[in-house]
This record gives C-alpha cells, sequence and structure tokens, in this order.
C-alpha cells in the first residue's frame, strides 16, 4: 500500500487517575526521525511509544506529544495541610509586594509541580495508557497516510498514462521521422561526395565506399533510432504502475500472461518512496538522451513534456513513505 508521509492521529485514554491524550503528527523526512514532547512524569513511557513506532512507520519525521490532567476527586484527600501551609505563608510575603496576586485555584493546587503530597504516578498504569493511546492514535495516522498516499498515487498514475501517450504518439511517428532523416542524409553524403569528388568516384574502390557510407549510416542510426528509449520508458511505467497499484500496461501483461505467472507477481518491499525516486531517475535520464537524439521538432517537444511530467511525479513522490 502506498502512504504519504504527512498524516496526523490523536487518542484519549480515561483512568480513575485522570486523562490522558497523546497526538501524533507526521511530515516528510528521508529517514524515520521521531521526535517526543513528553511531561517528565510520562518519560518512563518513550521506549515503548519508541518501539511501537520503529515497528510500524518507515520513513517520516513523526513529533509524539502527550499530556495528562490528574482527577481533582481523586486527588482532594491528599493534600498536604502541611505544604498548604507553607504555600499560604509565601503567598503572604509575595502580597506584601506586590499585593494584587491572586491565590491559586482548586485545580491548580492538584497539579502544582510543589504539591508533595501528591503520589508519583504509578509507572505500569501511566505507560499502558499511552501504549493504548498510541496504537488507537497510530491507527489514525496510518488511516491518514493511506487516503493522502492513495490520492498522491492517484496525480501520478494520470501522469503516468500521459507519459505513455506521449511515447505512443513518438513511436507512432518514428518510421517516418526516420525516413525523413535517411533521406537528408542521403542527400548530405551526396553533396559532400560531389563536393569532395567533382571528376566522379572512378579512382575510389567500391569497398572504401562502402564503408564510408557505412561509417556515416551508423552514426546517424546512433544519433537518431530513439526505439531503445521509447522501450525502456514504456517498461518504466510498467514499473511504476506496479509499485502504485494501478494496472500494467499492455505489454507487461501480454508478458505476464504468456509465461503464466501473473498470479504470482507481488509488489516488492521496502520503502516505496526511495524506489519511487530511484525510478524517475532513471525515466529523467531516457526523457535527456531521447532530447539529445531529437532530430525533429516534435521529438524535442515530446522530450521536453516528459521531463515536466517527471518532475510532477518525482514531486509528488517526496511525500511517500
Amino acid at each position: 500500500m502506498i502512504r504519504s508521509m504527512t498524516a496526523f492521529g490523536t487518542a484519549r485514554v480515561d483512568l480513575d487517575a485522570g486523562t490522558l491524550v497523546l497526538e501524533l503528527r507526521s511530515v516528510n523526512s528521508r529517514y524515520l526521525d521521531l521526535h517526543f514532547r513528553l511531561p517528565d512524569e510520562l518519560r518512563h513511557a518513550e521506549t515503548p511509544l519508541r518501539e511501537l513506532l520503529t515497528a510500524n512507520l518507515g520513513r517520516g519525521k513523526v513529533e509524539v506529544r502527550a499530556s495528562f490532567t490528574r482527577s481533582a476527586g481523586a486527588e482532594l484527600t491528599k493534600l498536604d495541610p502541611a505544604w498548604l501551609q507553607h504555600l499560604a505563608t509565601q503567598l503572604a510575603a509575595a502580597r506584601q509586594i506586590l499585593p494584587d496576586i491572586e491565590a491559586p485555584r482548586l485545580a491548580e493546587l492538584f497539579n502544582w509541580p510543589g504539591q508533595r503530597s501528591n503520589e508519583a504516578l504509578d509507572p505500569q498504569v501511566w505507560t499502558a495508557a499511552c501504549l493504548q493511546a498510541g496504537k488507537e492514535a497510530l491507527a489514525q495516522l496510518q488511516e491518514g497516510r493511506a487516503r493522502e498516499g492513495q490520492r498522491l498515487a492517484d496525480i501520478m498514475l494520470a501522469c503516468a498514462d500521459d507519459v505513455e501517450k506521449i511515447v505512443e504518439l513518438v513511436n507512432t511517428h518514428l518510421p517516418q521521422l526516420l525516413a525523413d532523416h535517411r533521406e537528408k542524409l542521403s542527400n548530405k553524403l551526396r553533396e559532400a561526395m560531389e563536393s569532395a569528388f567533382p571528376a566522379g568516384f572512378s579512382h575510389i574502390s567500391g569497398a572504401e565506399l562502402t564503408e564510408r557510407l557505412a561509417q556515416e549510416s551508423n552514426l546517424f542510426a546512433l544519433r537518431i533510432d530513439v526505439a531503445e528509449e521509447l522501450g525502456r520508458l514504456s517498461s518504466h511505467l510498467d514499473e511504476l504502475r506496479h509499485l502504485l497499484g494501478g494496472k500494467a500496461g499492455s505489454s507487461n501483461n501480454a508478458a505476464q500472461a504468456k509465461s503464466g505467472k501473473a498470479s504470482a507477481q507481488t509488489r516488492p518491499t521496502g520503502s516505496a518512496g526511495k524506489r519511487l525516486d530511484f525510478l524517475f531517475q532513471e525515466m529523467n535520464r531516457e526523457a535527456n538522451t531521447l532530447g539529445s537524439k531529437a532530430g525533429s521538432m516534435e521529438v524535442t517537444r515530446a522530450a521536453m513534456d516528459l521531463k515536466l511530467l517527471i518532475e510532477q511525479m518525482r514531486e509528488q513522490a517526496q511525500n511517500i513513505e
């Protein structure tokens, strides 16, 4: 499944001792990069949360935020009178200098960092709560990644269809383009020979003339025949659709049907984003070669359009896990 690296997930767990809220925010990154923003009381939950995320995520910069609120009813009888008296003394001393200072509210006293009578959070209870919230938030995150990934895949598949149309168009015109260039080459060779040997070819052996013509023809074939590049682009399109879960090209389907192995084919494992990035590099290389061999404005325009479409797909793939 194609997944985006941008998503958000959140979960809440209610306990007798209080309420825990955990959030996961994910954005693009070349690797899996985890950042934890946990209160000191929940630091013991960082390791199991890290193991949970590492086992389920491949790439992305993920920020983990957690906060908790103690239940006021559970802590009501645990306020330390001696601590409250000490706090009142400090408040009275402060009011001698700043008379407008307000007294703390009851809810603030329950969560006061220096509240001596508050018992420490039970590590087992709160770690289990963090893991429960982490799993629920992770499920939300994965669902969001999958939805966004499908949208990105649809965009890239639409671009792939446009690339295929351009390749088919160049393939359709290729015989005529080759014929036109052969005629141009023939005229240039005739003009060059007549200019170099105005007296005719009587003093040149047939073997020498044949070799010279063969050299020029081979040079022409290397410069102008782009069938190999078009074939590789078609192959890359089949692989692209395979990675994105789209319908493979007709040539790929025919080959699979002939071999009887279509049902056995599975999508490659590993990072789809990295595979796509490499594939677009190869496709861009073929488009560059096509442009360098272009012998007509039609092929030049086709090469430019191909590079634009490949770049659009590459930009979308930057967000794929």
